[in-house]
């Protein structure tokens, strides 16, 4: 069946990110579109960046749902729109109704996870982009993202996810191996308190879709 995918980038809100993963779904013949968001703009909150996707969404009747890590928290808001029928969260955050981006980090337990999962690796406890985000992406493929990058403005970070539920679709969750950033026990643990779902594990780190994008375009046809 011919469907529309619906990407939404993490922290930073760059359309760039998921750049390796388009052409493969366009090849096997779907309608594709990466949202750019106004990460650095403090007046953009969740409201915001839903209100973008659903834009994106526009007049389809079959959408896919594409959320990577921050983008989490914009997912259970543009889920809502009829037109969605399956949600998939890439290394997510996910929220419960009525958390921040903020609040999300110590609700889950995040940085105890992080260093744990650092020492038990032999890595840099110290947050580094090359360290946690870098580490399994090709040099050549980080070097083209430079320009695309922008910092999150904390605006998000201070926006309500206000949604009541996760809307009656089917959600899939997508973790990736060798994710340092959101380490593979700590997101499936998060996966099955939150949303009572064991992830698939693809290989990879944190910026899956540019170290991996095969992999995740073929999860995403799956």
């Amino acid at each position: 069946m011919f469907v529309k995918y619906v990407l939404i980038p993490g922290a930073g809100g760059s359309a760039w990110y998921w750049s390796r993963v388009l052409p493969h779904l366009r090849t096997a013949g779907h309608d594709v579109v990466a949202v750019d968001l106004p990460g650095d703009d403090e007046s953009a909150g969740l409201p915001e960046y839903a209100a973008l996707v659903e834009r994106a969404i526009g007049h389809s009747k079959h959408v896919v749902l594409v959320a990577q890590s921050l983008g989490g928290f914009t997912a259970p808001l543009a889920a809502a729109h009829p037109a969605v029928q399956e949600l998939i969260l890439v290394n997510p955050m996910i929220p419960v109704p009525g958390e921040t981006p903020g609040e999300w980090w110590e609700d889950t337990g995040w940085e105890e996870a992080r260093v744990q999962a650092a020492l038990d690796g032999g890595y840099s406890t110290e947050f580094d982009p090359d360290t946690y985000f870098l580490h399994d992406v090709s040099p050549d493929v980080a070097a083209e993202g430079e320009p695309y990058q922008r910092p999150e403005a904390s605006a998000v970070f201070e926006s309500p996810c206000d949604f009541l539920d996760w809307p009656e679709i089917p959600v899939r969750v997508l973790t990736a191996r060798h994710d340092r950033f959101f380490p593979l026990e700590f997101q499936r643990q998060v996966a099955l308190d939150r949303l009572g779902i064991e992830p698939d594990v693809v290989a990879g780190g944190h910026l899956v879709a540019l170290a991996n994008p095969r992999g995740v375009a073929d999860y995403l046809l799956s």
